[in-house]
Parts: C-alpha cells; sequence; structure tokens
C-alpha cells in the first residue's frame, strides 16, 4: 500500500486521462442509488469503496456522493479483482495503479510508433 491518504494518491480517473478532454455537454453525475442499483452494490460498500479510493466520486451542492458514469464498470472490476484472485481492498489499489500505469505506457508505445514482436500479455 502507499504512504500517502487515498485523498493524496492520483484518482484512477485522472491517470488513465491520455490527453485532456472536454465535454460538449456536461455529463450528468450518477447518484449513489443509481450507481448501486446498477452494479448490483449495497450503498454502504460503495461508500467505503470510495473512502478506500477504489473508485471515484464527487459530491454535489448538497453533499451527496455523484459518480461518473463509468462508475458501475470501475466498481465491477474491483468485485473481479475480489473474487478471481481472493484479494484485500488495500491489494486491490494497487493492482489498480498497477493497471493503470501499464494501460499509460502501452498507449505511449503505440503513439510512439513502437512495436514489440512479444504478443501483448493482455
Amino acid at each position: 500500500m502507499t504512504d500517502h491518504p487515498a485523498e493524496a494518491r492520483p484518482s484512477h480517473a485522472r491517470m488513465t486521462e491520455v490527453g485532456v478532454q472536454y465535454a460538449i455537454v456536461p455529463v450528468p453525475g450518477l447518484s449513489l442509488d443509481t450507481v448501486a442499483r446498477r452494479s448490483g452494490l449495497h450503498p454502504d460498500l460503495i461508500r467505503r469503496f470510495v473512502a478506500l479510493g477504489l473508485v471515484d466520486a464527487g459530491r454535489d451542492a448538497s453533499g451527496r456522493l455523484v459518480f461518473a458514469p463509468t462508475a458501475p464498470a470501475a466498481l465491477a472490476r474491483v468485485q473481479r479483482l475480489r473474487a478471481g484472485l481472493c484479494l484485500n481492498y488495500a491489494s486491490i489499489a494497487l493492482v489498480l495503479d498497477l493497471l493503470d500505469r501499464i494501460s499509460l505506457l502501452e498507449a505511449a508505445l503505440r503513439r510512439a510508433g513502437v512495436r514489440s514482436d512479444l504478443p501483448p500479455w493482455t
């Protein structure tokens, strides 16, 4: 695990960005209840994932959690790592960070036109 608190670590969404994207139309955020219904998880578990930094969420004007439309997919990824590899939440955070870094490096290699003789690991 990292020695930085979850708030100080870069979020997964920011780490996977290759460039800056600007929405032409504002993208509405999803409420906690909507994310819980779409992901099939209890809202308290989702709150725990947010506190651990496993999924990103913002707050609206009234202080309620607001999620990006990609949050259910991120939660499914966390659940697959937990169930499939029997990882604890600290390990899941590390694996997510490493997977994000691998994606960034692979994207940089594609942009640079570098090809490997080896097939991709995924």
